[in-house]
Order: C-alpha cells, then sequence, then structure tokens
C-alpha cells in the first residue's frame, strides 16, 4: 500500500500526482511541487490518501508554499499574461494565420515559450525577435497540433465533462475509426470527435472489452441453445456480457449471458452434466 495525492496548476486543470511524503495538505492547500526548473506552486485536488497499489517513481511533495513562494507564483502569473497579451498584439500586426493557445514563462532563466497553433508552418523569426524586443527576455516558439491545443485550454467534452487530456491522461494514444465500428458506434465524425476535432480518447477505453466479447461469443444470425429453448442470435449487449436471442418457439426475444450460449459451456455441460458455476 502506499499514500497518494493529487494537485493541479490551474483551476480545473490537468491533474498531477504526487507522493505527499511527510506532509498531509487539505484540499485548497497550496503546495510545492518539484518540477526540471524548480519547485512551482499546485493547488491541492486530492488530500493524500491510502490506495492499494504500491506507488513507486511519483515525485514527492515538497510541503506548503510559503509567502515567497505565493509571491513569486503570482509574478509569473503576471509575466505569462503580459506575454500573451504582447503575442496576440503583435502576431496581429505581422499579419501570421497563428492563433495563441498557451504560454509559459521560467523566471530563473528569463525565457518565455509560446504554444501556437496554425493550419499550416509559419515563418515567424521576425516575430521571436519583435517578441524578445517587447519582453525584454528569451522567447521560444511551439507549434501544437489539435489535441495538444484542446489539452492546454481545456474544455467539456460531449459527455458533459472535462476533457480527458486536460484532467488526467498523461499520453495521447492511436485512436482509429475501427474501434468506433467495433462498439457498433456510429461512424460519423460529428459523433464520435471531440473537443479537438479528432476521434474521441474514450473511443479506446472500451474498446478490449469488445475485442474479448466478439473473440467468444455466437455472431449475430447463428443458431443457439438457450436455458429458455433454441433460437436465433439477433444482439449483442456487450457492457452487460448478454447476447440477444429471438426464440424459434413464439419469436420471443431473450437476453442470456455469453457463457449460457457459447460453445464451451454446452460441451461441458454435456459431458459432466447439470449446470456449471458462471466464473
Amino acid at each position: 500500500m502506499g499514500m497518494i495525492m493529487a494537485v493541479s496548476f490551474t483551476r480545473y486543470g490537468r491533474l498531477y500526482y504526487l507522493d505527499p511524503g511527510p506532509h498531509r495538505p487539505k484540499v485548497g492547500d497550496k503546495v510545492l511541487v518539484p518540477t526540471g526548473s524548480g519547485p512551482e506552486v499546485a493547488e491541492c485536488v486530492w488530500p493524500p490518501q491510502w490506495v492499494s497499489e504500491d506507488i513507486e517513481g511519483l515525485p514527492v511533495c515538497q510541503g506548503l508554499a510559503q509567502e515567497e513562494h505565493l509571491v513569486r507564483d503570482e509574478n509569473n502569473r503576471r509575466k505569462r499574461a503580459e506575454g500573451r497579451s504582447v503575442a496576440k498584439r503583435l502576431i496581429k500586426r505581422h499579419g501570421l494565420p497563428m492563433k495563441v493557445v498557451g504560454i509559459d514563462y521560467l523566471d530563473a532563466d528569463n525565457v518565455y515559450t509560446v504554444y501556437f497553433s496554425a493550419p499550416h508552418r509559419v515563418d515567424f523569426r521576425q516575430l521571436v525577435r519583435d517578441l524578445a524586443r517587447n519582453l525584454r527576455a528569451r522567447v521560444e516558439l511551439r507549434q501544437i497540433g489539435p489535441r495538444d491545443e484542446a489539452r492546454l485550454q481545456g474544455g467539456i467534452g460531449p459527455c458533459g465533462r472535462d476533457l480527458c487530456c486536460a484532467t488526467f491522461l498523461k499520453d495521447f494514444e492511436p485512436v482509429s475509426v475501427r474501434m468506433a465500428k467495433d462498439q457498433d458506434l456510429p461512424v460519423n465524425p460529428l459523433r464520435i470527435a471531440g473537443a479537438c476535432g479528432r476521434l474521441m480518447c474514450c473511443l479506446k477505453y472500451e474498446h478490449p472489452l469488445y475485442q474479448e466479447f466478439r473473440a467468444s461469443a455466437p455472431r449475430v444470425g447463428t443458431q443457439v441453445e438457450t436455458p429458455e429453448g433454441p433460437g436465433t442470435v439477433v444482439g449483442h449487449n456487450v457492457p452487460a456480457d448478454q447476447v440477444v436471442v429471438r426464440l424459434n418457439d413464439g419469436g420471443r426475444r431473450c437476453s442470456c449471458s455469453r457463457a449460457s450460449v457459447c460453445a464451451p459451456r454446452q460441451a461441458y455441460e454435456e459431458t459432466y452434466g447439470g449446470k456449471a458455476d458462471d466464473r
């Protein structure tokens, strides 16, 4: 067993998990999180709690943020807001097809990192020089794709909840239209696309369940024996692990567990008699 806590650098933003160490912050407390550029201030979203798994390799919370840390964090936030305003103004002046998505500032190195999206590659060399001159700092521009744009901006998905990429997903995994077909979802871009315009990440969550079900369940149109008599498979209920069967006697439909109609189960009952426990 181990203890784990979650923090967020922005309100309702992506969650980061920490080992609380000896500290026991409460929800809403400002804590110090180790990063590559030194400790940064974040808000405790989940207080430390025990989990059954052994958690290893998590960054260790460095305690509650003190006044000097909060002042530094506020100054950095002000710098980021200033950088965003200047970047938008200069992009408009240069007439570049760019949209500022996010901006970061490292006070230790006096470096601004501007994340932007654009429909194609952009020559921003003159823009970088103007930004560095106006901000009196070194400036780096990084072009990002639609998925990273959604993760940085945040938003609400078709399910009505905060975007997975902006809250808990650490990496983007490939998602294909085949996953939607395997789950009998309509192959309509308006129905299976997320806020980023790409296929929803959640299409991958239940896909292994559907693959395992279809590998052993009888296909639609197959004649099967059910506890209520013989019939024809007319549908599947994968989340419930059931097969929908139209009985030959009267055409009534019934839902049966996959185990009760699959061939291995029937062969077991014919060999040993009786009914085996569902396991």
